[in-house]
């Protein structure tokens, strides 16, 4: 591989690199082996992430202990072909959790990892909210004037009335809703009342409230003084189970 200068995106220089275009029908265990015996002979590498989900197919992140090293790897290894299609480098756009365990504290880290998951619900909902609105969207031509001028009488009847469909309307899963400083619990046990949530959910910074909705069963809503306590508190309660059934509760944030 021949030397050259780092060129990039423009992305501000890193410690992790990000590779992509790599070959999809390679096992990502074998990927891993390649990746991490092409880019030691750089730096030392900390961390190498390569996820077999789809959206993250054909991409790998190298975390070095370094910008040096990250610059090294992208000087001469771009471009260079691995099973046969070139790999295309960059800076990664945001610090990953390896660099900053090794940089900071436990406290930096974990408020790291609460920023990271807040950005990636947010861009969740935000891509349900294109999906739905893409549902929404009426056929090519639809709703055109018909042959002659005269629109359909199926347009013009109600028209300028907001339709009364809840269908008709984007709504994003609650799954995908972006991080508030409320959460909406699901499915709960009948047993379980304000001290028994407040006894899991007020582990964690900024607790305020439990509230409970008058004749409705088996939910409750949890407030914090801030986001990140809402963040944390989702984060560290999703798939728990309780009850002697071992109910499984369902941990959204508010719908705002």
């Amino acid at each position: 591989m021949a030397e050259g200068a780092a060129t990039t995106g423009g992305t501000p220089p890193s410690a992790t690199v990000y590779v992509r275009n790599l070959e999809e029908s390679i096992k990502i265990e074998q990927m891993i082996e390649a990746l991490r015996e092409i880019f030691a002979e750089y730096g030392t590498i900390i961390d190498l992430v390569a996820k077999k989900n789809l959206k993250a197919k054909g991409q790998a992140f190298i975390v070095f202990n370094d910008v040096a090293a990250a610059e090294r790897a992208i000087g001469e290894v771009q471009g260079f072909e691995l099973f046969e299609k070139p790999m295309v480098l960059d800076y990664a756009r945001t610090r990953s959790d390896a660099t900053v365990k090794l940089q900071g504290d436990e406290e930096e880290l974990d408020a790291h990892k609460r920023r990271r998951l807040a950005e990636k619900e947010r861009k969740q909902a935000q891509e349900a909210l294109e999906n739905q609105k893409k549902l929404n969207r009426p056929a090519n031509g639809a709703g055109a004037p018909a042959e002659g001028g005269r629109a359909p009488i199926k347009a013009t009847r109600g028209a300028g009335l907001k339709s009364s469909n809840p269908a008709a309307s984007a709504v994003v899963p609650d799954e995908y809703l972006p991080p508030n400083k409320t959460l909406f619990i699901q499915n709960l046990p009948d047993e379980y009342d304000v001290d028994g949530l407040t006894a899991i959910f007020g582990r964690f910074d900024g607790f305020r409230e439990v509230r409970l909705v008058p004749g409705r069963r088996g939910i409750a809503f949890v407030e914090y003084e801030a986001e990140a306590g809402a963040i944390s508190a989702k984060e560290n309660t999703a798939g728990m189970t309780l009850g002697g059934d071992g109910r499984g509760v369902r941990v959204t944030y508010q719908r705002q």
